[in-house]
């Protein structure tokens, strides 16, 4: 999949997300009455192709880049200011702008980054294609699959993140879910937890690891309309949970993500459940999470939790 198609397939993913959650608030910006040389050296310095060019009120009234920089050089204006030769027809996002319009910006003008500006037009930050990739990853640490391609591994013995085997009898925990009771949802989450507090893990893993595993749980009692299993398996420098079931699949996953959406019926709200916060609760509490679901074969929620002492790097 090439990178543009990449950015299409988060920005339909994530539409939620606007531009001043992902950009780079690190922003190297130039006034305009600074010399073009001290432009030309501070690009060097930084290792940047361009900068934002602000007034005294930091409000952005230009950009200058290294093309200017070479024109400079060419009609001898190096030490000219920078005013006299930068562009100030600048296409900027703006912080509330949404994932969708940042990646038709990068498609109809084919920069290679942005400038992002606040209501008063005030540079406060610089968006680029790594900026949306990594920051989707980094913000949500969170994988989702949802096509054909992918369906073969549902209920395999395969990590849909990592693609090692995970043998259902090498669990370290299992736990059989009873969808037809929904009085008893969350009994495996809690026999999870306690088994994790019986071999002293820290308190802080061991909750993300109860609430995202009961999120899952209690939507396999409500909505799978088949049966489950929790499974758990423990690394050196991690935990995996995986919760898979043999139900009815997510209609529709793209509604499915968004914070507060619920298929559950009344009796089900009545109850205390189905307020639309699972899958929001387990990519909270969870370091990775994919979910594969398909009509009428099942769904698998697999979950990474990365022990508190180490720091690893997203896939």
């Amino acid at each position: 999949m090439s990178e543009n198609n990449k950015l299409a397939r988060y920005a339909a993913i994530f539409e939620d997300i606007k531009a001043g959650e992902i950009m780079s608030s690190n922003v190297v910006e130039i006034s305009a009455d600074k010399k073009i040389a001290h432009a030309k050296e501070l690009m060097k310095i930084k290792k940047i192709s361009g900068m934002p060019v602000v007034d005294e009120k930091k409000q952005l009234i230009g950009i200058i880049s290294i093309e200017d920089i070479i024109h400079a050089f060419e009609f001898n204006k190096i030490n000219d200011p920078i005013h006299r030769i930068m562009s100030t027809q600048v296409v900027t996002i703006h912080k509330d702008d949404s994932l969708a319009d940042v990646v038709d910006k990068f498609e109809n003008y084919k920069y290679g980054r942005f400038p992002v500006v606040d209501d008063d037009k005030r540079v406060c930050g610089i968006i680029s294609k790594e900026d949306i990739l990594h920051g989707i990853l980094e913000k949500f640490n969170l994988i989702y699959i949802h096509d054909q391609k992918r369906t073969s591994t549902l209920n395999t013995e395969y990590s849909a993140i990592t693609g090692e085997k995970l043998k259902v009898e090498e669990a370290e925990f299992h736990y059989q879910i009873d969808s037809s009771d929904i009085d008893a949802a969350g009994t495996g989450a809690a026999m999870l937890k306690q088994f994790l507090t019986g071999k002293n893990f820290h308190s802080d893993i061991v909750r993300r690891v109860g609430v995202a595993t009961y999120e899952a749980e209690t939507n396999v009692v409500i909505h799978s309309r088949g049966q489950g299993d929790i499974y758990f398996y423990q690394h050196e420098d991690r935990f995996i949970v995986r919760v898979v079931d043999n139900g009815i699949g997510i209609e529709d996953l793209d509604k499915a993500m968004k914070e507060g959406y619920s298929t559950a019926p009344d009796y089900i709200r009545e109850r205390g459940f189905g307020a639309g916060m699972g899958i929001a609760n387990m990519k909270r509490f969870a370091d990775k999470l994919v979910i594969i679901s398909e009509k009428k074969v099942g769904t698998q929620v697999e979950m990474i939790f990365y022990l508190p002492t180490q720091t690893w790097p997203l896939i």
